[in-house]
């Protein structure tokens, strides 16, 4: 009997075992069925991210993937109350939506379109007119009307050559020429003025007092029309320490309508990480503009803190700037949620993918709202590089 029990049992045992490794039909189908599709939101909404709760330290890559394209139906609510200024590139066509949709939180709208062209001895020609958009601009003008906002293309002095900027520099004829053209273009194409960007051009190349005269001379030409010269300048960093110092801050103040300063590209291929870790971006402001400086806050109302809308792309074999889309499919490979640099105050995130492994650093809620809330405690306005980079969310913040 004890025999023929265990026959029994080992043969039960087994059927066991086998059924237990056998998949039924049912099982077969769920082993093959694909993940469920996310529900994306998309466009108005009748909550802001605020009110969502979505401004987190660590957002998870599945709330980033449904929420991103989903913004307040308010479009005109301001929430900064400092100066904005947006760029629009012509390679960025989501910039010129941006920039028509949420009007009414830009001050500014910079399309970059314009240089300046060195033709011969005091002569000057404007470049890029053909990427003027007259339509663009007056839907920019009516979205923001409330706020009085301003169309001020970006404007460079473009395939210059050495000689080219030693007789502009040198020669106050040259300058006065220069200058004009740009009064004569803001006039006939109805902008409110410019964004000027020749210091980081020239800052390291020249003596101090000729770039100074330039942009002097460029601004003063505009405001005795009534129109804004706004001047882009460099952060200062270990390498670059005093290519835009307290000094020439103090000596353009009074001239410049406001300054566009660049706190991004912290970070490079050679050093990877952090776009713009947010005590340098408040080194930046506190190194033209100390705490100690007279007529402070009339002074930082001046600075447009620099803030990147676009992200960077790390791997074994270098890396690149990314916008919105590329952004996207990235995350789309991460589960769970992205890493808080508490250090930085900046979100990343670590993935593998059939091309390899990537380190992504890019704007989330969380540090762009860190950043805003700076600028508010500094006292400075915000410039965002540029419009249509970074996701629509990102709007309900401004």
């Amino acid at each position: 009997m004890k025999f023929v029990f265990s026959v029994v049992f080992l043969i039960t045992l087994a059927e066991i075992q086998l059924t237990s490794c056998t998949l039924s039909p049912s099982d077969v189908k769920n082993k093959n069925k694909k993940p469920k599709e996310l529900k994306v939101k998309l466009g108005p909404q009748p909550s802001s991210v605020f009110e969502r709760g979505l401004i987190q330290e660590e957002p998870s890559a599945k709330d980033i993937l449904v929420e991103n394209g989903a913004y307040y139906e308010e479009t005109a609510l301001k929430n900064f109350k400092g100066t904005v200024l947006g760029y629009v590139t012509p390679w960025n066509n989501h910039g010129y939506d941006v920039a028509k949709i949420w009007g009414a939180k830009f001050n500014y709208v910079s399309p970059v379109w314009l240089q300046v062209l060195r033709k011969g001895p005091k002569q000057y020609e404007l470049g890029g007119a053909h990427d003027i958009d007259a339509g663009w601009v007056n839907d920019v003008k009516q979205a923001g009307e409330a706020i009085n906002n301003k169309v001020v293309p970006r404007i460079l002095f473009d395939k210059f050559t050495d000689k080219d900027f030693s007789q502009l520099l040198t020669y106050s004829e040259e300058r006065t020429i220069a200058s004009k053209l740009i009064l004569d273009t803001v006039r006939k194409y109805k902008f409110d003025g410019i964004v000027l960007e020749v210091w980081s051009q020239l800052s390291a190349r020249v003596e101090d007092d000729y770039l100074v005269a330039l942009v002097t001379e460029i601004c003063q030409t505009l405001a005795s029309s009534s129109f804004d010269c706004i001047l882009v300048i460099p952060p200062a960093r270990k390498e670059t320490y005093d290519l835009f110092s307290r000094k020439h801050f103090e000596t353009l103040a009074p001239v410049v309508t406001a300054f566009s300063l660049m706190t991004y590209d912290y970070s490079s291929v050679q050093r990877p990480g952090a776009n713009a870790p947010l005590y340098w971006v408040k080194n930046a402001v506190k190194h033209i503009c100390p705490d100690s400086a007279d007529d402070l806050k009339q002074k930082r109302a001046k600075i447009l803190l620099g803030l990147n809308l676009y992200g960077s792309d790390f791997t074994p074999n270098g890396g690149q700037p990314i916008v919105s889309h590329e952004y996207l499919a990235l995350v789309k490979q991460l589960k769970g949620h992205l890493t808080y640099d508490e250090h930085d105050v900046e979100n990343f995130f670590e993935v593998k993918t059939s091309t390899g492994r990537h380190m992504v650093f890019y704007p989330t809620l969380y540090s762009i709202n860190a950043r805003l809330k700076l600028a508010r405690e500094l006292g400075t306005g915000v410039s965002l590089w540029e419009l249509g980079q970074g996701l629509d969310y990102f709007y309900d913040l401004f």
